[in-house]
């Protein structure tokens, strides 16, 4: 089976049809000569075969995994699960349209215990080498076996109680290595002594990212998308670089102007010590710009020139994610940013005044919106906010409670408008977000998946509100001093990021000097259409 090998000295630029727009615009940066990891690409063709159970899908499987891992052992100068220098890989999804968060990814694979022995003796970090063989055995736990997660984080909270610190991130390499030893325990039965045999952990990860095509969640998002004539996903597998080494590495993912609004600014979310899930599964918060730029002081200029670059390359707001490993910068993926109606028409206005785009292509990318019927929402008299977090996706949401996405339905289905408070963001709730006028969580960060999905679907979303705490059981939240039962009424304002008790009163106003621009260029297309008309 032929795969798609991207790296410096052997990118191959394919359509997104085949390798998936994820690998696609990889290769496509790699070509720029920006830092991308080595990568190879197993193509969409194979999914409905893997799915399928096919006999012949398994030897394509196998030979492709063989073909990469050597081109990756080559590009990297390391060895696949070796005792001295070992390579890990990142096993991740990408369909021809974006999925944001909708299909899995598997990370750290080919983290045997030689594998750990072998970063040890690499890196000299016994706890970055413990850190990722826990991780993978979250991961593959989760996403190939299919276990409940709660077991692996009831095992995090106890450790961490244990050792008397606040978060996994404090916790030493001493700790880790006991973490990791449990979470094996939990899983060893169910994985087949493939844990420490590295290309049976790959095997079964790039599986386990085909069949995610067919889950409940990654359905429901291609129906609510219109997306359902999409063939299946790829599988991108790519060399692993370390965000978890220390305070000089983090994840983090950025967007190249604000999607909530559309202001002409970069926005930038950085997890230091981490791993990319730690940002996008929105179940961290990302560090204060202070903690960023004492420990990394020149990577928010150079994210910054990599942005415009990726606009002027894409012609469009781009929204990336990437990995500093020891104060070096590697991009890992770009795309198109998902953006509210509002945002998208300040966008198309700005990019066609900079000359990235024309006026015909604006309108086309407009198309899809009501222009005519946009409106700016305001609160009037509201007073003073019950609690506050992070504006994730601009807006006015006014609803009753709800704390998990079967009530968001129950309530849906009454008639009444929901606002959907949860813990964190989780992509698995995607079905409360469709019925949702808004959405609110406890943890989390404006680039999350679920927060991205939110402005695509124009829902006014706040995250990181630490003030907020949900008991399921009593189906009861205590939001800051105040007491919230399911029903309950409540007011959400997505850019200032703020939650008030009750329903507040809002006004509207347009946005006629955009408007008018629009319906200016409008006229213009029809005015040039019926000359070429005539002139046929």
């Amino acid at each position: 089976m032929h795969i798609v090998r991207i790296g410096a000295d052997a990118t191959e630029l394919r359509p997104a049809e085949e390798i998936g727009a994820k690998a696609a615009n990889l290769a496509r940066m790699a070509a720029l000569g920006l830092p991308v990891p080595p990568a190879f690409v197993l193509p969409v063709k194979l999914c409905a075969d893997v799915i399928a159970g096919r006999a012949h899908a398994t030897q394509h499987l196998r030979d492709g995994l063989k073909d990469g891992i050597a081109f990756l052992e080559s590009a990297t100068g390391k060895r696949f699960g070796d005792r001295r220098r070992p390579l890990l890989v990142s096993v991740r999804s990408g369909a021809a349209r974006s999925m944001p968060g909708m299909l899995d990814t598997v990370l750290d694979v080919g983290c045997t215990l030689d594998a750990v022995h072998g970063l040890i003796r690499a890196t000299g970090r016994p706890r970055l080498a413990w850190d990722c063989r826990r991780r993978f055995l979250e991961s593959y736990g989760e996403t190939v076996l299919g276990l409940d997660p709660a077991p692996f984080a009831a095992r995090i909270c106890e450790l961490v109680d244990a050792e008397g610190v606040t978060s996994d991130r404090e916790l030493d390499g001493e700790a880790l290595e006991r973490l990791a030893a449990g979470e094996q325990a939990l899983i060893e039965d169910r994985a087949d002594g493939g844990l420490d045999d590295a290309s049976a952990q790959l095997e079964a990860a790039a599986r386990a990212v085909y069949q995610s095509w067919t889950s409940e969640r990654a359905q429901t998002y291609r129906t609510l998308q219109q997306l359902d004539d999409l063939e299946g996903t790829a599988v991108t597998i790519q060399a692993m670089v370390f965000g978890n080494g220390g305070l000089a590495s983090g994840a983090g993912v950025a967007f190249s102007r604000d999607p909530s609004t559309g202001a002409p600014h970069a926005m930038i979310d950085l997890v230091l010590d981490a791993q990319g899930e730690d940002v996008v599964s929105g179940r961290r918060t990302p560090d204060s710009d202070d903690a960023i730029a004492r420990a990394l002081p020149d990577i928010r200029a150079e994210l910054s020139n990599v942005l415009k670059r990726l606009e002027r390359e894409f012609g469009d707001v781009q929204d990336v994610e990437f990995t500093v490993e020891d104060g070096k910068l590697w991009m890992l993926q770009t795309r198109s940013a998902k953006r509210t109606p509002r945002a998208a028409v300040r966008i198309a206005i700005d990019l066609v005044h900079e000359g990235l785009i024309t006026k015909d292509e604006a309108l086309a990318r407009l198309s899809g919106i009501d222009v005519a019927s946009l409106v700016d929402i305001s609160l009037v008299g509201a007073g003073r906010p019950a609690a506050s977090g992070t504006g994730a996706s601009g807006g006015i949401g006014i609803g009753r409670a709800s704390f998990d996405s079967e009530g968001a339905k129950r309530l849906a289905a009454a008639g009444e408008p929901v606002i959907l408070l949860r813990p964190d963001t989780s992509t698995a709730d995607i079905a409360g977000f469709a019925v949702a006028a808004g959405i609110v969580t406890a943890v989390g960060a404006r680039t999350s998946h679920a927060a991205l999905v939110a402005r695509q679907m124009g829902k006014p979303c706040v995250v990181g509100c630490t003030e907020l705490r949900i008991d399921p059981d009593s189906r009861r939240a205590r939001l800051a001093d105040a007491t919230l039962s399911e029903g309950d009424w409540i007011t959400i304002e997505g850019d200032a990021g703020q939650i008030y008790l009750g329903r507040c009163q809002t006004s509207e106003t347009r946005p006629e000097a955009e408007l008018a621009e629009i319906v200016a260029w409008q006229s213009q297309s029809c005015d040039q259409l019926r000359a070429g008309a005539k002139t046929a």
